[in-house]
């Protein structure tokens, strides 16, 4: 399994106004992360054991942060099969994952774990953060849920069995703030933007005053359809109008005779630029990046979009 290591990008970034978790911990000028790639089936076992071998390649590759796609643990045969098998996020098989993080010393960003909702009938979609002694640092539940008739492909809707989540959250890691979403939040600018730019606190250290270092993080099980037109266009424009680093691990490939999943796992630097990717966009494996700390400062230094911006009071009283 091929392992690529390229890349270098530094994040200087804004405070959120919601649910920051931990304390802030401040990367030094360069440091690695890893996203995985994988295709999920109905077999909690056989997932739990790709997943095991993906953290420990990343480990020895030297990553400090392993970002996992949406579903990693568990893909339905069909609609709705995801709820018999939700658990808290204090049940056995979250605990065999934080176990996997806490063994190989690496945090893990795990996107989309079935969590079970408020009623038997419903799960949320739920992003958790692990850190590298395997507790769990924070968690978001998908806030834009797929309810969407696919040109050309088959009708989902996810609000019949999951829970809509209502909070932005970022958390404090080693690689810095990470801004956490779930796949079809990619098509909604608004809550990336919230986790850039809203409230642009500074922290000071000594007589020097620098943003909160930000990655925001797109674990997806994008459609085949969907993900060849628009995956790879929405990332690299996340990253741009936000100037951020943007780690996006994907599902591929087929998962069962109904669904399928675009894959081509990506990290992405806030000029836009694809500087981690898999050879093969439908294979299991890891991408690593090394992440420079001196890319985003110079790009926001010389273009200035967080001072430029618009107090949404402006555009109120603006007209057409």
């Amino acid at each position: 399994m091929p392992v690529n290591v390229i890349g270098r990008i530094y994040t200087r970034l804004l405070l959120p106004r919601f649910c920051v978790s931990g304390e802030s911990t401040m990367p030094s000028n360069s440091v690695r992360v890893a996203a995985a790639q994988m295709t999920s089936i109905n077999d909690l076992a056989a997932n739990f054991a790709t997943c095991s071998r993906l953290v420990k390649e990343a480990a020895s590759a030297g990553a400090k942060l392993l970002c996992f796609p949406e579903a990693f643990s568990y893909v339905g045969a069909k609609d709705g099969d995801s709820v018999s098998i939700a658990e808290p996020l204090n049940g056995p098989l979250m605990n065999k994952y934080c176990s996997l993080a806490r063994e190989s010393s690496i945090w893990l960003s795990l996107g989309g774990f079935q969590e079970k909702g408020s009623d038997d009938e419903h799960l949320c979609n739920t992003h958790v953060v692990v850190d590298d002694t395997g507790e769990i640092r924070s968690s978001y539940r998908k806030i834009h849920l797929f309810d969407v008739d696919v040109p050309g492909g088959r009708v989902y809707k996810e609000s019949r069995f999951t829970e809509a989540g209502k909070d932005v959250v970022a958390v404090d890691s080693p690689i810095g703030r990470l801004g956490l979403t779930v796949c079809y939040d990619l098509r909604f600018p608004e809550i990336y933007q919230l986790l850039r730019f809203q409230h642009g606190a500074q922290v000071f250290r000594g007589d020097l005053s620098f943003l909160l270092r930000y990655v925001l993080l797109v674990p997806s099980a994008f459609t085949k359809v969907t993900g060849e037109a628009h995956w790879e266009i929405l990332l690299r424009a996340r990253a741009i109008e936000n100037q951020c680093y943007v780690i996006a691990a994907a599902q591929a490939g087929k998962h069962n005779e109904k669904r399928e999943s675009y894959g081509d796992t990506l990290i992405i630097d806030p000029w836009g630029t694809v500087v981690g990717r898999l050879p093969d966009r439908l294979s299991t494996g890891i991408v690593v990046a090394d992440i420079d700390l001196s890319l985003v400062d110079s790009i926001r230094e010389k273009m200035p979009i967080a001072k430029q911006r618009k107090p949404i009071d402006f555009w109120k009283a603006a007209s057409l």
